[in-house]
């Protein structure tokens, strides 16, 4: 057995979208620069102020005809799966499909898990749950579900997503139980501070938990949150992104941007994301790391720059 990938390459953007004239913005740039998807992480508690991405992508809907919508990722363990079943299956609605819900634990910022009343160590535990009960209620039949955190008894909701059997569940996470979690369970892996070699080492670990599994998979997405700073030179494309991940997440990133993010010319890049590709990764998705006013530029550069070095992948 192998995992069936996409054998397309696409390329997404990760977005914050803080007010509706950016959402409407964003995602029409997105559209006309010819983007494949628009991506929104989650938190209910962060570093930086952050609104709801259910909330947000269902206005983005209302301006793409084209563009798939995604998270990257949504914290379920912090929500009971039985509500946002309905929310995600009217958002699949009102984006007509073009939807791929990636879950993950999250965990770096505790208070979350209080704040949600939520115990943190559970939290992975409530993630594998709550993706089984996601798509049992997205079957659209009259379901029961016996479980550790969220039992209930016979209900039908409907209507179910346009997507059958509901929008692809894509995974993220680097630990092991997170891999395997999303071998066992998923639709698709969603990477975050990995190299290449890192990926395609998951890439194993997955595979080797779905034969596990006894599943059979007609499809197994796999994305990437690819930091990345087009500039003159390394060097100043460095200083940047520097900067500004150790002010995201609240510590020294050096090593890590050092490691994980994609800096200098185009054609570096370019080169960067190749590996990805042969490492497995089939959707990109570009989080440039960037003051505010020069993400649009960005955005515009890597569309007309990086993207049209990639055509023969």
């Amino acid at each position: 057995m192998t995992l069936p990938l996409d054998p397309v390459m696409r390329f997404g953007v990760m977005t914050d979208m803080p007010t509706r004239a950016r959402v409407r913005r964003t995602t029409e740039l997105a559209d006309r620069l010819g983007y494949d998807s628009l991506w929104l992480g989650d938190h209910l508690a962060f570093t930086q102020p952050m609104l709801d991405p259910l909330l947000r992508l269902t206005y983005a809907a209302a301006f793409s005809e084209r563009l798939t919508f995604g998270t990257a990722v949504y914290l379920l363990p912090l929500r009971h799966p039985g509500p946002v079943a309905k929310q995600v299956a009217t958002l699949d609605h009102l984006c007509d499909g073009r939807l791929i819900f990636g879950v993950g634990v999250g965990g770096e910022f505790p208070q979350e898990y209080a704040v949600a009343g939520v115990p943190l160590n559970e939290r992975g535990a409530r993630l594998g749950e709550g993706i089984d009960v996601l798509k049992t209620l997205w079957t659209g039949e009259t379901v029961a579900h016996d479980g550790r955190f969220y039992p209930f008894s016979e209900v039908c909701m409907e209507p179910s997503p346009v997507q059958p059997g509901g929008p692809p569940i894509w995974c993220g996470g680097r630990s092991d139980a997170a891999l395997r979690r999303a071998g066992e369970k998923a639709d698709g892996y969603v990477s975050y501070v990995v190299t290449p070699d890192m990926f395609a080492t998951a890439l194993d670990t997955i595979l080797a938990a779905a034969e596990r599994a006894g599943r059979s998979v007609d499809r197994f997405g796999t994305g990437h949150l690819f930091f990345a700073r087009i500039d003159d030179s390394y060097e100043r494309a460095f200083e940047v992104a520097n900067a500004l991940l150790s002010a995201r997440y609240d510590m020294d990133f050096t090593r890590a941007t050092e490691r994980y993010v994609a800096l200098g010319r185009p054609a570096d890049i370019a080169e960067r994301i190749r590996a990805y590709h042969a490492a497995g990764v089939r959707h990109i998705i570009f989080d440039c790391v960037s003051p505010d006013d020069e993400r649009e530029e960005q955005r515009i550069r890597f569309a007309e720059e990086v993207i049209p070095l990639l055509k023969g992948l």
